[in-house]
C-alpha cells in the first residue's frame, strides 16, 4: 500500500498465512499531506483537504509499486519505532531509487537542512530537485498547483438515487481499504467519492469489535481479509454499483484478472448470501457453482461440510417417476418404477397459508384448506392440470429430519420429508408456481444449507410476481370458493339428484377415493362435493371401524381401491348419476377418456357385477369367468376360486310386467353405432320459437370472430357449415384453435369447426332456459352387427326410413350409456326393430329378464325368415351364437 507520496508498506511473501508488514518512509524528501476526515466524534474539527499535488506524488508511487518487488535500506529508526530509509524497484540497490524519481517529477521537494555534502546520494536529490525546478515540473509549474486538490466527498446525501444513477454501468475507482474480505472502500473516479461497498451475493468471515474494543476475528477472517487485500487493494478495478439496501452500497469489483466475489467463493472464503444475491448482475448461478465447487473440496470454511444427500445412492437422488397425487400445493405422491409410492415436497417453497385468527373466526363452520385457505385452491389445481398422471424428473436437494412437538415447543410435529426440485419438460414446478402467486419461498438462515439446487431461481421468479402483484402478492380481493358439500347430506342430495339426472354426462373432478367403487367428487360447474358409488358392481370392501368393532378387509379390497386411485385419482372425469342411495350417496356411471370404470374394474377381475347391472357387464364378467384361458386372458384376481353358476342366476330381475307407452319423438340423428337421437314433439314448438329469437338477436348483434375460447364441457353457440344458421351446442374437444369438437345439443349431429364459428351463448338461450332436446337412444332387443359392412348398411336403411320423421317411443329397459326402446313408424305403427329383423339386417338380442321375455317371445316368426329368405347377414347360412367355440370368439372380439 501507498500511504502517501514519502510512505509505503511492505510485507513479505505469504507462508501458512498473512505475512507480517513494515512501514517505510522516505529519507530526505517530503511531499504533500493527503486530505484527512475530521473524526466524527468531534463535530466541530472540519476535514482537512489535499495539499497541492500530494495526490499525484501518491498515485505516481501507486501504480510505480503496487504488486511489485522492491528492496529497501534502513537508514534511521526513531524512538517511536518509524522507520526511514531508500527503496529501489527490484530486487536490489541497482534498480531505479524511488525517491530520486519523485523529486526528478517535482512532485517532492528534498530536505535540505542536515545534509551532509560527502553523502553523494543526498547531492543527487539536490541536483534533481534544481532540475525540476528549472524545468517547471510538477508542484514547480506556475500557479502553485491549486487544481490538484481533490473534492473529496465523504457522505452521500442519498446513497439510493446516487446508485441508481449509475445504472448499473461500470465505474472507475481505486480500493482504498479492505475492512474484510467482502467489505471494501473505494474512491469512485473521476468525481472522488469516496464509498463502502459490500460484494453482493456473498459474506466472508469478519471481525467482531468486543467491548473493550479488541476485534476478534472468525475462524478464516484474517485469510479472507489478506485474500482480498493481495488482490485489490490499491489496485485499478471497476465497480457496478447494483443496490442500496438500508444505505448500504452492494456491488461488484471486477479486476482485469478476474471477479474478486466468485474467486472468494471457490477458494472457500466466502459463502453465499440470498437476500443480496438477487441483485447479483453477473450471474448468481456462478456464485453458486464457485461455493459448490468448495464444498465438494471442503476447502477452509467448509472444511467440515456434509452434503444434505451425502448419504443417498445417485438414483436415490434423482429419479423419474409418475405423479398420482397433489397433495396440496407444495407436495405430490409420486410412483416409482419399482411400484413404490413416495411423498415428494417441493423445497424451499411454502404454500398460502392463513393465519390462527383467520382461521377460528367462523367456528361453527368445517374448516377445509383447500377452498378456504386463499389462492390454496388455484395452486393446487395449476399443479393438478400440469402433472397428474404424467412422467416427472425429481432431483433431491435435501431430507429435512422429522420433527417432534413438546409443549414448550412451538414448532409442530412433522414426519421426514424429502424435498426435491421437480420438472417437467424442462419447467420447474415449483418455480412456476412462485411466479404465479401461488406459493413463497423460504428464507433461511446463512448457515442452513439445506434449500433448493434452484434457489435463486425461486427468489427470482417471486420477485417477478410481486412487481407484478400476482396471486398472494395481489392487492385485490382474493377469490373465494363457495363449496357445498352435500356428502351424507341426504336432503340436500335429493334437491341435487334431480339437476344432476337431467344435466346427463356432468365433469367432474375426483377429489378422493375411499375404495375401489366408493369416490368423493367435485362438481366445477355445480361448485359441490359429492359422495359417487359405481353403479352396476360389487367391489371388495375394506376395513373400516364399526360400532361393534374393526371390519376385517374384504379380499383384493386393497388391489381395487390402487387400480381406481391410479386411473382416476384427481383426474378430470365424466359421471352420469342415475339414482342416490339412502345414505346421500349418488349413485351412477363414471367415465375417463372413454373409459368407464365399472367396466374396467370388471375386465380386470377387482369387482363382481351387483344383480342390477345390464348385458353390457354382465357379458365383460363373463368373459373372465368362461374364456377357456382365462387365467392368461385377464388376472385371476377375485375369481381366483370361483365355481362356475348359471349366468341366469347373476342377470336375473324382480317378477314384473313390461309396460307400454309410446310418445310421438322427431327422430333427428342416427349414428354410425346404430344409437339415435330424438326430440320430443310436445317441445318442439318451444324449441322453434327460442331458435328464432336467438337468431334474430344474433343478427341483431353478430359475436366478434375470435372473441371465444373454446374449452372442453362449455355451452356455446355454433354455425352450422351445411346452412350457415346458428345453433346451440357443447364442446366436446378442443383439438387446435381449427378443429374444435362440438356437439349440437338439440339435434345429436357433431362437426368439427372452426374456433371463429363459435360464440359465447346469450344467457337468454342457455339450458337453463330450455333443456337440450336431444336424446339419446339405442334399439331394444335386437343385436348391433359387428361386421363394418353389415352395420353400415342399416344404419342406411334407418336413414332412409326414420330420418327426420315422426315415429312413437317406447322406453323398454335402461342402458349403461342410454335407455334401450322400441320405435314404431308413425302412420303404420309397425315396429322399426321388428322390420330390420325381417329383413336379416339384425339378429335377435335374448334378454333373460322375465318381465321382457313376454316381448321376445313374440320373435319366432322373425327367426323363421333367416331359413326362408336367406337375406342378408343370413345368406351364407345360420351361424348359430349359442354355439361354443363362436360364443368364445364374440367374448374375446
Amino acid at each position: 500500500m501507498v500511504l502517501s507520496g514519502c510512505a509505503i508498506i511492505v510485507r513479505g511473501q505469504p507462508r501458512g498465512g498473512p505475512p507480517p508488514e513494515r512501514q517505510i518512509n522516505l529519507s530526505n524528501i517530503r511531499t504533500g499531506a493527503l486530505a484527512r476526515r475530521a473524526p466524527q466524534s468531534q463535530p466541530d474539527q472540519k476535514d482537512t483537504p489535499d495539499e497541492p499535488f500530494a495526490f499525484q506524488a501518491r498515485e505516481f508511487l501507486r501504480k510505480m509499486l503496487i504488486g511489485k518487488e522492491v528492496c529497501f535500506t534502513v537508514e534511521v529508526k526513531t524512538a517511536l519505532g518509524r522507520e526511514y530509509g531508500m527503496v529501489y524497484l527490484g530486487r536490489d540497490t541497482t534498480g531505479e531509487n524511488i525517491a530520486e524519481s519523485l523529486v526528478n517529477e517535482g512532485l517532492a521537494t528534498v530536505r535540505r537542512e542536515g545534509i551532509r555534502g560527502n553523502n553523494p546520494d543526498q547531492a543527487r536529490l539536490c541536483d534533481l530537485e534544481d532540475q525540476a525546478k528549472a524545468s517547471k515540473k510538477g508542484m514547480w509549474t506556475e500557479g502553485g498547483g491549486t487544481n490538484t486538490v481533490r473534492d473529496l466527498k465523504y457522505i452521500i446525501e442519498n446513497p439510493r438515487n446516487f446508485v441508481d444513477s449509475m445504472h448499473q454501468k461500470p465505474v472507475n475507482a481505486v480500493i482504498e481499504h479492505v475492512r474484510d474480505g467482502s467489505v471494501v472502500r473505494a474512491l469512485l473516479l473521476p468525481d472522488y467519492y469516496l464509498v463502502t461497498v459490500m460484494l453482493s451475493g456473498v459474506k466472508c468471515p469478519t471481525f467482531k469489535r468486543e467491548a473493550d474494543g479488541t476485534e476478534s476475528p472468525e475462524p478464516f477472517a484474517a485469510e479472507a481479509k489478506f485474500f482480498t487485500e493481495s488482490r485489490l487493494l490499491q489496485r485499478d478495478v471497476q465497480i457496478i454499483l447494483e443496490s442500496c439496501p438500508n444505505q448500504v452500497i452492494l456491488g461488484t469489483v471486477l479486476h482485469p484478472n478476474g471477479n474478486i466475489t466468485e474467486l472468494l467463493l471457490k477458494e472457500g472464503f466466502a459463502r453465499c448470501v440470498d437476500w443480496s444475491m438477487a441483485v447479483y448482475t453477473q450471474g448468481a448461478e456462478k456464485l453458486r457453482a464457485g461455493e459448490k465447487s468448495a464444498k465438494e473440496r471442503k476447502v477452509r470454511i467448509w472444511k467440515d461440510y456434509v452434503a444434505p444427500t451425502a448419504n443417498m445412492d445417485q438414483k436415490d437422488r434423482q429419479f423419474v417417476a409418475k405423479v398420482m397425487q397433489v397433495v396440496n400445493a407444495d407436495a405430490v405422491v409420486v410412483k416409482l418404477n419399482s411400484g413404490e409410492y413416495k411423498t415428494i415436497h417441493l423445497s424451499s417453497i411454502r404454500p398460502p397459508r392463513i393465519e390462527g385468527e383467520e382461521k377460528n373466526k367462523d367456528k361453527d363452520k368445517r374448516f377445509r384448506p383447500i377452498y378456504d385457505i386463499p389462492y390454496m385452491f388455484e395452486a393446487r389445481e395449476f399443479m393438478r392440470k400440469k402433472i397428474i398422471g404424467k412422467k416427472v424428473n425429481v432431483t433431491v436437494d435435501y431430507i429435512r429430519a422429522a420433527t417432534s412437538s413438546s409443549e414448550t415447543s412451538t414448532i409442530p410435529a412433522f414426519a421426514e420429508r424429502t424435498c426435491a426440485t421437480v420438472t417437467i419438460g424442462g419447467i420447474n414446478i415449483a418455480e412456476a408456481l412462485v411466479s404465479k402467486g401461488f406459493a413463497t419461498v423460504i428464507r433461511y438462515r446463512q448457515d442452513d444449507d439445506q434449500r433448493s439446487s434452484h434457489y435463486d431461481e425461486l427468489l427470482a421468479a417471486e420477485a417477478r410476481a410481486i412487481k407484478n402483484g400476482k396471486g398472494l402478492h395481489s392487492k385485490k380481493e382474493v377469490p373465494i370458493h363457495r363449496v357445498a358439500d352435500i356428502s351424507g347430506e341426504t336432503q340436500k342430495a335429493k334437491q341435487f339428484l334431480p339437476f344432476l339426472q337431467r344435466a346427463g354426462r356432468s365433469e367432474a373432478v375426483v377429489e378422493y377415493v375411499f375404495s375401489g367403487s366408493r369416490l368423493k367428487l367435485y362438481m366445477p360447474k355445480e361448485t359441490c362435493l359429492i359422495t359417487f358409488l359405481l353403479a352396476g358392481i360389487e367391489c371388495p370392501r375394506g376395513s373400516r371401524n364399526m360400532p361393534g368393532g374393526m371390519q376385517v378387509a374384504e379380499p383384493f379390497s386393497d388391489e381395487a381401491m390402487a387400480f381406481t386411485k391410479e386411473l382416476v385419482l384427481q383426474r378430470e372425469v365424466e359421471v352420469e348419476v342415475e339414482s342416490m342411495d339412502k345414505a346421500g350417496n349418488f349413485i351412477g356411471w363414471l367415465h375417463i377418456e372413454g373409459v368407464n370404470l365399472s367396466v374396467a374394474l370388471v375386465e380386470n377381475a377387482l369387482s363382481k357385477v351387483h344383480f342390477t347391472a345390464e348385458r353390457k357387464v354382465c357379458v365383460l364378467e363373463c368373459s373372465v369367468m368362461l374364456h377357456p384361458n382365462h387365467v392368461t386372458f385377464l388376472p385371476p384376481q377375485i375369481w381366483a376360486n370361483y365355481e362356475e353358476k348359471k349366468v341366469e342366476e347373476v342377470c336375473v330381475r324382480g317378477e314384473k310386467e313390461r309396460t307400454a307407452n309410446y310418445r310421438a319423438v322427431y327422430v333427428t340423428e342416427i349414428t354410425d353405432t346404430m344409437h339415435f337421437y330424438t326430440q320430443d314433439v310436445e317441445i318442439g314448438t318451444q324449441l322453434e320459437n327460442l331458435m328464432e329469437t336467438m337468431r334474430a338477436e344474433i343478427a341483431a348483434q353478430p359475436p366478434v370472430e375470435g372473441s371465444y375460447a373454446a374449452r372442453r364441457g362449455d355451452y356455446c353457440i355454433a354455425n352450422f357449415s351445411a346452412d350457415g344458421e346458428w345453433y346451440r351446442a357443447r364442446v366436446e374437444k378442443v383439438q387446435s384453435p381449427a378443429k374444435v369438437h362440438v356437439f349440437y345439443i338439440d339435434y345429436g349431429n357433431r362437426e368439427i369447426v372452426p374456433s371463429t364459428r363459435l360464440a359465447v351463448i346469450p344467457p337468454a338461450f342457455s339450458t337453463r332456459a330450455l333443456a337440450a332436446q336431444a336424446t339419446e337412444y339405442a334399439f331394444a332387443y335386437i343385436q348391433v352387427p359387428q361386421d363394418e359392412d353389415a352395420r353400415a348398411d342399416v344404419v342406411d336403411s334407418l336413414v332412409r326410413d326414420i330420418q327426420n320423421t315422426q315415429c312413437l317411443l317406447n322406453v323398454e329397459h335402461s342402458g349403461v350409456t342410454c335407455p334401450h326402446v322400441t320405435l314404431q313408424f308413425a302412420d303404420s305403427k309397425d315396429d322399426v326393430g321388428l322390420s330390420l329383423v325381417k329383413e336379416g339386417m339384425v339378429m335377435v338380442d335374448v334378454r333373460k329378464e322375465k318381465h321382457l321375455q313376454k316381448m321376445v317371445g313374440k320373435l319366432p316368426p322373425w327367426r323363421n325368415s333367416k331359413s326362408e329368405m336367406k337375406l342378408n347377414i343370413w345368406r351364407y347360412g345360420d351361424f348359430r351364437d349359442d354355439d361354443a367355440d363362436e360364443f368364445g370368439y364374440k367374448l374375446k372380439k
